[in-house]
């Protein structure tokens, strides 16, 4: 018999394999990033065919097999199924999840990462905050997460609103991260430093991010 693994994690993303399989990539709790086979969930009658969709977020259970994983069940707590019918907010939240799979690893410690994962996509489904500004507090805190977080640079002139907005979203708990709002010039000044972070730090090609902001250029 195999062994049975049961998880929390969210899935960063699906691919199909075959005729009617998936290989999942899940971000956890327990073992960081991991891809697992899930079988027959291309089946509009499968159990898994939701749950295997990226966005996900529960628990799963996976059979361990000598070199790979097979989900086996899930229980999901929450869809996002508000970003799913959001193309804008459904495109931020990819590319989050495509940061997320560039930064993690497996057999890591990325709780903390999983946590801003769930409470970003959390504040992409609110109205109260601006998407810009929550993409530029994932940005910077993934920087964060990383152990990369050089500080302000030295050359950069802020606005002391701008400066007090960057001490908070590397310090705060990741639960009060989405709980402020910001002027239009302090926005502006947080999108050049993430910006700045990201091509230093997080320097890929993102899919995700060229479709966002071919569709922001359209806009």
């Amino acid at each position: 018999m195999q062994d049975l693994l049961t998880v929390t994690g969210l899935v960063l993303k699906a691919e199909p394999i075959g005729e009617y399989d998936k290989r999942v990539v899940l971000l956890t709790r327990e073992r960081g990033k991991l891809a697992a086979f899930a079988r027959g969930a291309r089946k509009q009658s499968s159990r898994l065919l939701a749950p295997s969709c990226p966005f996900s977020f529960g628990r799963f259970s996976l059979y361990v097999g000598r070199n790979s994983y097979t989900l086996a069940e899930a229980s999901i707590s929450n869809y996002f199924e508000a970003l799913r019918q959001d193309y804008e907010g459904a495109c931020v939240g990819m590319y989050f999840l495509e940061i997320c799979d560039y930064c993690s690893r497996e057999n890591n410690d990325e709780k903390e990462l999983l946590r801003l994962l769930y409470q970003s996509l959390r504040a992409l489904t609110a109205a109260s905050i601006p998407k810009d500004l929550v993409r530029c507090i994932f940005e910077i805190r993934t920087v964060v997460v990383n152990g990369e977080f050089p500080g302000i640079p030295e050359q950069a002139s802020l606005l002391d609103s701008t400066a007090y907005a960057v001490s908070y979203i590397t310090s705060s708990p990741v639960e009060k991260l989405y709980t402020f709002t910001v002027s239009p010039q302090v926005l502006a000044e947080l999108k050049k430093l993430a910006a700045f972070y990201r091509k230093r730090f997080l320097n890929e090609p993102f899919r995700s991010l060229q479709i966002l902001e071919e569709l922001q250029s359209l806009g």
